[in-house]
């Protein structure tokens, strides 16, 4: 973007210039607390009487409590590995998010990968400690619902907008049935049932941890909601193209996976995206079942009485872990727009 074109869009009409002015205005007034309070007054020694005695953020609440947030009640001289756990998890959805690497050996890698993170979390092999899933906590418990959440849900809801679609009278009523009443209910609700009625369908005897029936719960809920997702896609794509596959034989397999499901899915991009952010956040939620991810371990660090009134520097904190995971998924789902886009064909 040019000099000219920049200055255009900011004050090349009245009420642009005066919405740039007042932004201008408000950043003016803003941002010199901010910065004082952020880092000039801050304290980083975790020292609660010094805090109190500044009027600057108290950074050392982070460096007091950042283990218990981020690992939560995982035993405190183990961290290291959920620490390698969730390394090992960034490691492997950056290298998904690169088509180079987009062939049987990622899926090689992946079952190596979460076979590692396994016997990390849980531990039992190679002289590990036992550790169960219920002191599981922090970053790895966020990135374990949420990886096998979204990773279990979209195949579901592919099935559930092909069903929904799908001219057997049976299946469609029973895919519509299932993603309305799903969609008609609050995750809370479906975290509530999956913690509370799972164990009263199970033989007796037979348990289910509560990390799994949670997910169970994650899993329903993102696969109703991006299953009207990849139906918009569907719907949005033109019928010729059905058409031209029929004509040329094509059984409904084949149409649905080479001609309609990439093209649907390339515009369902930004949609998809949206419920893979959504699902992210809402990983929260878990803490109304008694499992502490990110938010519910800063919450349980913020029981100490000493600690309890730096509340706003720990949300930072966790907000500021969140907006990377989430922006990180949103400037991929550009690059991704951007690449088909160049890649597809051209119509003549």
């Amino acid at each position: 973007m040019t000099l000219k074109a920049l200055w255009h869009g900011l004050f090349g009409t009245w009420y642009n210039a005066f919405l740039s002015l007042a932004v201008i205005w408000l950043l003016a007034v803003w941002l010199p607390p901010m910065f004082h309070w952020a880092i000039l007054d801050a304290k980083i020694a975790p020292d609660p009487a010094a805090c109190r005695a500044s009027f600057g953020a108290c950074w050392g609440f982070i460096t007091e409590k950042h283990r218990l947030i981020l690992f939560g009640a995982y035993p405190f001289d183990q961290h290291w590995r959920p620490l390698i756990a969730s390394m090992l998890f960034v490691v492997l959805l950056a290298t998904s998010c690169n088509p180079r690497f987009w062939h049987t050996s990622l899926a090689l890698g992946w079952m190596l990968g979460l076979t590692v993170i396994f016997v990390l979390m849980h531990g039992g092999a190679l002289g590990l400690s036992v550790v169960e899933s219920a002191m599981w906590g922090g970053l790895p418990l966020t990135l374990i619902l949420a990886v096998f959440g979204l990773a279990l849900a979209f195949p579901i809801a592919v099935l559930l907008a092909l069903g929904r679609r799908s001219h057997l009278p049976i299946i469609r009523a029973l895919c519509v049935t299932f993603i309305e009443l799903v969609r008609g209910v609050p995750l809370i609700s479906l975290l509530f049932m999956a913690s509370v009625m799972v164990p009263l369908f199970l033989p007796e005897g037979i348990t289910v941890a509560k990390l799994v029936r949670a997910e169970i719960g994650l899993i329903i809920f993102a696969a109703a909601y991006s299953a009207e997702s990849v139906r918009g896609g569907l719907q949005a794509l033109n019928r010729g193209q059905e058409e031209a596959a029929d004509a040329l034989g094509l059984s409904y397999f084949h149409k649905t996976w080479y001609i309609v499901l990439p093209q649907a899915l390339r515009i369902a991009i930004p949609s998809i995206t949206n419920n893979f952010i959504s699902t992210f956040k809402d990983t929260s939620l878990v803490v109304i079942i008694g499992m502490f991810d990110l938010l519910g371990a800063l919450k349980a660090g913020l029981n100490d009485a000493q600690w309890r009134s730096f509340y706003a520097e720990g949300y930072l904190f966790v907000a500021a872990i969140y907006f990377v995971f989430t922006f990180s998924m949103s400037k991929y789902s550009q690059y991704l727009e951007r690449d088909i886009a160049r890649t597809a064909p051209k119509p003549s």
